[in-house]
């Protein structure tokens, strides 16, 4: 299974216990490789490229599936040459800042940027990854020009956060909350419609003064294309059977996620829309590598 991030980001706080638990129901040893950089291209194309019998699997999240193809040419397809299995979680993204940073709301930070065009440092966790694409919504909605800094994912650019590298970061809760617990990191906002049960005190973007903004991102199991029907359908039985585990529901809810386990045709559908919305996004905030 290869997971197109660097190791410590938000995918491995969701899938590395789900792959635990698929282990068990499958019977069967994964081995959970992570693979980061060229915004998901590079495990995307080992996986797309695989022999189609089921042992070779993606981690398919918002950037490789929905985000780069938009932004560069790709060596391959990320919806022709994809077998999608299910969606595993959906996690909200959480706004954070260092410690030192003076800005102590979102407003005062939106503020700050209009004030100081250029120099909000703001931490990407990779061309094509959620927290770009939701920055580049919000800055355009609200008008402000940041200096975006790239790094091959969320574990290297919490790094940064907390060494002061960068102001503010957008990353999954669960890659933050050991460095908030100790004081290294402040959160600021979560991108989820509601609170969070793991941040009951953070408010929202709409509670912050910015209604109508929800963004997050998901991660879930791809085959590669023209995966027999009946592996497609096993892996999808005993992967919903794991997320129906409370065990499974507990983590990810300390997380800032949820279970999912759509179909394979709704999942499928579901990337085939959200390209097109990412298409959009990406014109509008005049994104590109």
């Amino acid at each position: 299974m290869l997971v197109p991030f660097a190791p410590a980001g938000g995918a491995d706080v969701v899938m590395r216990p789900f792959v635990h638990k698929l282990t068990e129901a499958l019977g069967q040893q994964i081995i959970y490789e992570n693979r980061g950089g060229g915004g998901g291209v590079l495990a995307g194309e080992i996986v797309a490229r695989a022999a189609p019998d089921g042992y070779t699997l993606l981690v398919g999240a918002v950037g490789v599936m929905t985000v780069t193809g938009n932004l560069m040419k790709m060596p391959f397809d990320p919806l022709a040459d994809s077998a999608p299995i299910t969606r595993v979680a959906d996690v909200a993204s959480l706004l954070g800042a260092r410690p030192g940073f003076a800005p102590r709301t979102l407003k005062d930070i939106v503020d700050y940027a209009k004030s100081n065009p250029g120099k909000l440092v703001w931490g990407v966790t990779g061309i094509g990854a959620p927290g770009h694409l939701a920055m580049g919504r919000f800055r355009v909605e609200q008008g402000i020009n940041v200096n975006e800094v790239f790094y091959k994912g969320a574990g290297p650019a919490t790094v940064a956060l907390i060494s002061g590298e960068l102001d503010i970061m957008s990353a999954n809760p669960g890659v933050y909350m050991p460095h908030i617990k100790a004081g290294r990191i402040r959160p600021i906002a979560t991108s989820s419609a509601k609170r969070m049960a793991i941040l009951p005190d953070i408010p929202t973007y709409a509670e912050a003064g910015f209604p109508g903004y929800v963004f997050a991102s998901w991660y879930g199991l791809i085959a590669p294309a023209r995966t027999p029907a009946a592996v497609i359908n096993k892996l999808h039985a005993d992967s919903v059977k794991v997320l129906a585990d409370p065990d499974i529901n507990a983590v990810f809810q300390r997380e800032g996620g949820a279970a999912v386990g759509n179909t394979p045709a709704e999942f499928a559908r579901g990337i085939r829309n959200e390209f097109a919305e990412a298409a959009r996004i990406i014109k509008a905030a005049n994104i590109r590598i």
